[in-house]
């Protein structure tokens, strides 16, 4: 099957496969497992930042952090379109007692400077305490620029907020912009990445951030569940995907270019070229007729995401060749 749906279907090589087989184990909850122990400090190293956290997943990682920056009754400003918000469950309100404040999306992902200004409650009891900027890297595909980054982080604290990145694609980002990681988590207190995605290991994420807010997190992933035993096993995996996998994500961003690129040329369908900035591509068939283009890409070995938007994801087990195949894939539906 050429899987489109998402990166999260990545499945490890044979060569992660191997150093997970030999890692070296102990218990994380005691703080004794070596490749964890390993894997932290690398993340935290690479992120620019004094500790790192390991988590079973992305959306407890996001969860961890949010509870880790804020208190019940707190509030924290989101875009409206961003997974801290709209696709992790509604975790941060229903066990955290957090209210999220939910903003526009502008066209390139970021959000205008003056609406989360303009989002921050007064110092008035009638209202939730702001605490929190929330924001996102990749998102929907798209890179937040640098100095957008730079501007946004120095508002949040001239107006005592702290920030914290869902940094799922964040080495998407890095790879895009051709910079170092560091450079796009500095200004945050905390970074969340995601090594189950385009880095392709099986599972796993690191929350990174100061070695007091990462010793308050640990506590959190505790109480979530997220203690974990001789996880040395997928840490080892995690490790491989930081020192191997990062510089080959230019392939898959090339492989999304050239996806957009050749459907582009035919009328019938649109392509939100804007958007073509990673590994996504979004591609907006006749109306009426993504359920039976996903059904037949389905009979082709090919798995999409259907909806009136249909977002297709490169990565590390989808090649030059299988794009050219869905391309002919979706071509002949349309020609028949």
């Amino acid at each position: 099957m050429i899987d489109l749906r998402s990166d999260t279907v990545t499945r490890p090589t044979e060569a992660m496969r191997k150093v997970m087989s030999t890692a070296e184990v102990g218990d994380d909850v005691w703080g004794d497992d070596p490749t964890v122990n390993q894997l932290e400090a690398l993340a935290a190293d690479m992120l620019g930042k004094e500790a790192a956290l390991f988590v079973p997943s992305g959306t407890q990682s996001n969860l961890v952090a949010l509870l880790t920056h804020c208190q019940r009754g707190d509030e924290y400003l989101v875009g409206q379109d961003a997974h801290t918000y709209k696709y992790e469950g509604g975790g941060a309100a229903v066990l955290g007692s957090l209210q999220p404040q939910p903003l526009s999306i502008q066209q390139d992902g970021t959000i205008a400077l003056e609406h989360i200004l303009g989002a921050i409650k007064p110092h008035d009891f009638h209202f939730a305490r702001t605490r929190l900027l929330c924001l996102e890297n990749t998102i929907a595909g798209r890179v937040l620029p640098l100095d957008y980054i730079a501007a946004a982080c120095s508002l949040a604290k001239d107006c005592n907020l702290t920030t914290h990145l869902d940094g799922a694609r964040v080495f998407n980002a890095a790879v895009k912009l051709g910079c170092r990681v560091d450079q796009i988590a500095k200004d945050f207190d905390s970074v969340s990445v995601c090594l189950s995605k385009g880095l392709g290991a099986p599972v796993g994420s690191v929350l990174c951030g100061s070695r007091d807010f990462i010793h308050e997190a640990r506590r959190w992933r505790k109480m979530l569940g997220g203690g974990m035993r001789q996880a040395g096993i997928i840490a080892a995996a995690g490790i491989y995907a930081l020192q191997h996998n990062i510089d080959r994500l230019e392939e898959d961003h090339a492989n999304a270019a050239l996806l957009a690129e050749l459907l582009g040329k035919f009328d019938a369908l649109h392509i939100d070229h804007g958007w073509v900035q990673t590994n996504m591509v979004f591609m907006t068939p006749p109306k009426g007729t993504s359920e039976a283009l996903t059904d037949h890409l389905k009979q082709q070995g090919i798995l999409v995401d259907p909806g009136n938007t249909m977002r297709m994801v490169t990565h590390m087990q989808v090649s030059r060749d299988d794009i050219e195949t869905v391309v002919k894939a979706i071509v002949a539906f349309y020609q028949h």
